[in-house]
């Protein structure tokens, strides 16, 4: 990250230890870190200065961890990872679907938190950069589908639609190919680069929250097909 501002990451957990370890670990690497110990604190402070991402404890005091999303969805898509005990399969199940960006277990490996920070702060800069000149740079065209990568918006029959980081890029990774039947293997490299390991429940869950929000504009949104056990594709209409 040398030459660049450092990006602030939000620490939320009622962990004093983690806050701690955590912390002076994301500093280590380059980063600037705020830790809060509940989430209204942190909703409070956001409310004052939106940070680059946020790492969020799912069990926490005042407000847990998926009412503090469920908030900042409605006025950010920032990055978001939630933190979850490692028998908490709902707890990741309904995140990814509230709009996180990924989940690590506790307990953790640093250096995995570290890369995943990473993963998600790239594809964020990139998205906001937009991409190089040539053909990637015009707004994408599929059937009723627009997606613009410099300004990160979609839009499905001129309606707006709001997508997460992760979200944008499998969206995207589809819809170039229509017809072309993606893996789960391959969604994964694009949403998550070869470094940082997820498993099939999470390409899914995201696919799932991704094809809600499209119905959300249109009830009969049917062009991302899952093609079972093998992967999905993108049906131009």
């Amino acid at each position: 990250m040398k030459g660049r501002p450092m990006s602030k990451i939000a620490l939320v957990d009622d962990d004093r230890n983690i806050l701690t370890s955590v912390s002076i670990c994301l500093e280590a690497e380059g980063f600037e870190v705020d830790t809060y110990n509940d989430g209204q604190a942190a909703l409070d402070a956001f409310n004052r200065r939106m940070p680059d991402m946020a790492v969020l404890d799912m069990k926490m005091p005042r407000m847990d961890g998926m009412e503090l999303l469920q908030r900042l969805r409605q006025k950010t898509q920032m990055p978001i990872i939630f933190l979850t005990s490692k028998d908490d399969e709902i707890d990741e199940v309904l995140g990814l679907r509230m709009g996180a960006d990924d989940y690590v277990k506790k307990p953790f490996s640093q250096r995995l938190l570290v890369e995943r920070i990473r993963a998600l702060l790239r594809r964020k800069e990139a998205i906001e950069a937009g991409p190089e000149a040539g053909d990637e740079a015009k707004v994408l065209v599929r059937g009723n589908l627009q997606m613009d990568p410099l300004r990160h918006q979609v839009k499905w029959k001129d309606q707006d639609v709001t997508l997460t980081v992760t979200e944008f890029l499998l969206l995207q990774a589809l819809a170039q190919r229509p017809g072309v039947v993606k893996s789960r293997d391959q969604l994964m490299d694009v949403a998550y680069e070869d470094q940082v390991y997820v498993d099939d429940r999470t390409i899914d869950s995201h696919i799932k929250r991704l094809r809600k929000k499209m119905r959300s504009v249109d009830e009969e949104f049917s062009s991302i097909e899952t093609l079972y056990g093998i992967g999905y594709k993108y049906n131009e209409a």
